[in-house]
């Protein structure tokens, strides 16, 4: 009792927090306190309940790494012309009718690159919700093929940190998740992108020449190099070298194509890969400034935390009875069924993947083997957080693409993607797909 009791102290405090409009991160050490005096009250001293944190904290620190390296490389991959290289080839594909599903594909492609649903929100999103309006296609189509995009290598590029999170948590091999990640994908990606084509081809366009690379051109050397270190990403990942040491290449290359294409100095370089990228340009930065080591320190810090709570729920009883409902909950709907009520749930409590993904792993994780657990978590707590408008995933590109929550519901993808893996789970042993 004392268990429910202390995560519904958290769940109202989460509740007042996104009421007044409080930061996650505070409610989360807010939480942390409530879940140490819930330990002390179980009778765990102090120094046990620390190490216990510190268990859970350890786990990550893998991840922690990768956020660093991820937030220098999509730095340098700016002051390279990488992502600017990306965004100008993605740009001239654009035809009206067809103009959402190449949105989608757009997206999808540079999130698998930078493995960051924010990062291609605030460049490749950026452009297309910009060029949705001046053709006047529909913003909340276009915000739904965008959002769709952006979470598609959120959830199994090589450089995702939701990727690796999950790969950490559950001690399995990040490119055997993502092959299953793959496998379970197709039909959803196929339904998807025959879904933006009928939406496209059904909405009303003007047709307005519309030149989006100019800003870019002005500002960088763009050429064949320039796009490099972004193919060394996917070469390296096929070839299954480790992500710190596929980034840590790409970095180098990024650091050469600066120097020696964009013809940027050390100093330079250096102040971006810690404070991110900016330039005198404000025109330039309203779409191209951001990374930085300095941008990942928030994000570490929230998932230490959720991290820290694992620790604590791992060697507590605190999740017990909520065990027990989730194995009810696989009785009668199939194991991949009760995942998924799981990482709504946690997801709509905890408004971010990383606690939410971890929670529900927690609760979960006796129902079926590691391996299917780390792909049922990606086909599930990290893409349906991205459909809870009060939640980290879906409130911050919302913000960066300035739409409203409703264009979630034009989010094929984000719901193709749970749906299909139910259906298959029925008659698939109760795990997560068709396949495996």
């Amino acid at each position: 009792m004392a268990g429910i009791i202390a995560l519904s102290a958290f769940a109202v405090f989460l509740i007042f927090c996104l009421i007044f409009n409080i930061q996650i991160l505070y409610s989360l050490l807010a939480g942390y306190f409530i879940f140490l005096t819930y330990g002390i009250y179980e009778g765990h001293s102090v120094s046990k309940l620390l190490k216990m944190s510190a268990k859970g904290i350890l786990k990550i620190k893998n991840i922690v790494m990768v956020f660093m390296l991820l937030g220098i490389i999509t730095a340098i991959w700016r002051a390279a012309g990488t992502i600017p290289a990306i965004i100008v080839i993605g740009s001239k594909l654009i035809v009206p009718q067809i103009f959402l599903l190449l949105s989608f594909l757009l997206c999808s492609f540079l999130s698998v690159m930078i493995g960051s649903a924010f990062g291609t929100a605030a460049t490749m999103g950026v452009i297309c919700i910009s060029i949705a309006r001046v053709m006047g296609i529909n913003e909340l189509h276009a915000g739904g093929a965008i959002l769709s995009g952006i979470f598609f290598g959120d959830r199994c590029s090589p450089m995702s940190t939701s990727a690796i999170l999950v790969s950490e948590i559950t001690e399995t091999d990040l490119f055997e998740n993502i092959r299953g990640m793959i496998k379970t994908s197709i039909v959803p990606f196929i339904l998807s992108c025959i879904f933006y084509l009928l939406l496209g081809l059904a909405s009303k366009t003007e047709n307005i020449e519309t030149d989006v690379t100019a800003l870019f051109y002005s500002h960088y050397n763009l050429n064949i190099i320039t796009i490099v270190p972004a193919a060394l990403i996917i070469v390296l990942s096929v070839f299954k070298v480790r992500v710190k040491k596929t980034m840590i290449i790409s970095i180098i290359a990024s650091l050469a194509a600066a120097l020696f294409i964009q013809k940027e100095s050390i100093v330079n370089l250096l102040r971006f890969a810690v404070l991110g990228y900016k330039t005198s340009s404000e025109e330039l930065n309203a779409m191209m400034s951001g990374g930085g080591a300095i941008s990942m320190v928030k994000v570490c810090f929230i998932v230490a935390i959720s991290s820290a709570y694992a620790g604590i729920f791992e060697e507590t009883e605190i999740l017990s009875l909520l065990k027990k409902c989730t194995k009810v909950i696989a009785e009668k709907i199939s194991s991949f069924g009760a995942v998924l009520v799981t990482s709504i749930a946690a997801g709509a409590v905890t408004c971010n993947q990383t606690l939410g993904s971890i929670l529900t792993y927690q609760l979960c994780r006796d129902l079926m083997p590691k391996e299917k657990m780390a792909v049922s978590l990606e086909n599930s707590s990290i893409i349906v957080v991205a459909l809870i408008p009060w939640a980290i995933a879906m409130s911050v590109p919302l913000e960066i693409l300035s739409i409203p929550a409703k264009s979630g519901l034009f989010a094929f993808y984000l719901y193709s993607i749970p749906m299909w893996n139910l259906i298959c789970s029925f008659r698939s042993k109760g795990y997560t797909s068709c396949n495996l």
